[in-house]
């Protein structure tokens, strides 16, 4: 690492690239060319499917954001993160009256979106909440104290009564975990529970059920800690999809999801150390969906992952690409569904024998590319265990895939390459602009610090 003021010099550069060892090693690398995704279009054969002419009342788009900034409260290195979860609800039924009705008043198209969001501020590196010890246990507890804040209806469950609900899935496996205490006396493993108790040693310290979740495990106590605050970011994007769906249960409202579909922003899928969640989701979302057919005619429920960045939606493009450089090798209106030996041959390179995704996703991907050109990689969830079998990829994998397909075709933005008109909205609502807003919520973190120290 160099000092401040100190700039890199040539000299390792020079080293680098003259190196045996480094060109021997770059040059044994495997490099894919044009003829290789020629080879994986024909491989992966799309297919052209009907869309169907479903199209809900009602959309919920939810999409997270968070922003870390520093804390000027006399310690080095202090930080914290600011996290969102927006939901945006679109009346998908007026936006196509507005569509037929161009151009259209922003004013007015506005009026087809309202908004929600759970917002807060975590602890990061040095900041030590009243009443706790460390940063770790003040992150632990300001996890746990915002779940138990939110909720969807003011009469029915909170975000942590949904988390505790899958918490039940979460199998006894050998593979302990420790108390979250280091200094615990008894050296105790964490016992899992509900809300929040005591540790059984001498000290009874404190305890929560959000601790099975284990982020505060990647904690770095002298660092900045981003990644463990998108691993909240994630959990809490996707624990909001299901309360969602809990609270329409509990209200005796699942007939409303004949005319409502659900879209997230990203994978149906969780990664890191709370990645055990997923599976609990894919189970939860297996008991909804059976009890909420009866209600709405046999159809399944309809969520979509949609991701906007990464390996699948680069492979998409390469597959996309003519000889010219242009766009226009898939055709218009067909989907690529995937096996997991495409996935591993093409995609994410692998020669293991479980499954991709087996212990981290709750749906399938397929690539689709809509009516207008769009290039779009979605996830449909697991609704029940032969959607899991990723030795094939037959339609009937995928839930609702031509309903999928034909709401994809017109919830396309113009606005950005390969976009979605709910997600455009739910990131609107999200995003926390990087220059902009650091200043904006430093300058608050600053003020209320100042106010809690009067």
């Amino acid at each position: 690492m160099p000092y401040e003021g100190e700039f890199a010099q040539y000299k390792p550069l020079r080293r680098l690239v003259e190196s045996e060892r480094v060109q021997k090693l770059l040059g044994s690398y495997k490099v894919r060319t044009s003829f290789d995704n020629a080879n994986s279009l024909q491989i992966l054969q799309p297919i052209q499917i009907q869309p169907g002419d479903w199209i809900p009342e009602l959309l919920i788009a939810i999409d997270g954001s968070h922003a870390e900034v520093d804390i000027k409260n006399g310690f080095p290195g202090a930080e914290a993160s600011y996290v969102t979860v927006a939901s945006v609800i679109l009346d998908v039924a007026k936006m196509q009256k507005l569509d037929q009705q161009r151009p259209v008043n922003p004013k007015e198209f506005k009026t087809i979106e309202k908004a929600e969001s759970i917002d807060c501020a975590l602890p990061g590196c040095n900041v030590i909440c009243e009443g706790e010890k460390s940063a770790k246990d003040s992150l632990r507890k300001s996890i746990f104290e915002v779940l138990n804040s939110v909720k969807m209806s003011e009469d029915g469950e909170s975000l942590l009564d949904t988390y505790e609900a899958l918490l039940k899935y979460k199998p006894i496996t050998e593979q302990t975990q420790k108390c979250p205490y280091e200094d615990c006396p008894q050296n105790n493993e964490y016992l899992r529970g509900d809300g929040q108790y005591t540790c059984s040693c001498e000290l009874a310290r404190s305890l929560y059920s959000t601790d099975a979740l284990r982020i505060h495990e990647r904690m770095n106590p002298a660092g900045t800690n981003g990644a463990i605050f998108g691993e909240i970011m994630q959990v809490w994007e996707r624990l909001w999809m299901v309360h969602i769906l809990r609270t329409l249960e509990s209200k005796k409202w699942l007939s409303s999801l004949r005319r409502l579909a659900i879209i997230l922003d990203g994978q149906l899928a969780v990664f890191g150390q709370p990645a055990w969640i997923s599976q609990a989701i894919y189970q939860e979302l297996c008991r909804i969906n059976t009890v909420a057919k009866r209600f709405t005619e046999g159809k399944d429920i309809l969520i979509l992952g949609v991701e906007k960045t990464g390996t699948f939606v680069e492979h998409f493009e390469n597959l996309d690409r003519q000889e010219n450089g242009g766009f226009g090798k898939f055709p218009l209106q067909s989907v690529g569904l995937l096996t997991d030996s495409y996935i591993k041959q093409n995609i994410i390179f692998s020669d293991s024998t479980r499954p991709y995704g087996d212990a981290t996703y709750f749906g399938r991907k397929f690539f689709y590319k809509t009516k207008c050109g769009a290039r779009l990689v979605v996830t449909l969830p697991f609704l029940a265990s032969q959607h899991r079998d990723l030795s094939q990829a037959q339609q009937s994998h995928y839930p609702r895939l031509a309903d999928a397909v034909g709401l994809l075709d017109k919830l396309v933005s113009s606005r950005f390459p390969n976009a979605l008109v709910p997600l455009v909205s739910a990131n609107a609502e999200a995003a926390i602009p990087l220059r902009l807003g650091n200043k904006v919520l430093e300058k608050l973190a600053k003020e209320l610090m100042a106010d809690n120290g009067k």
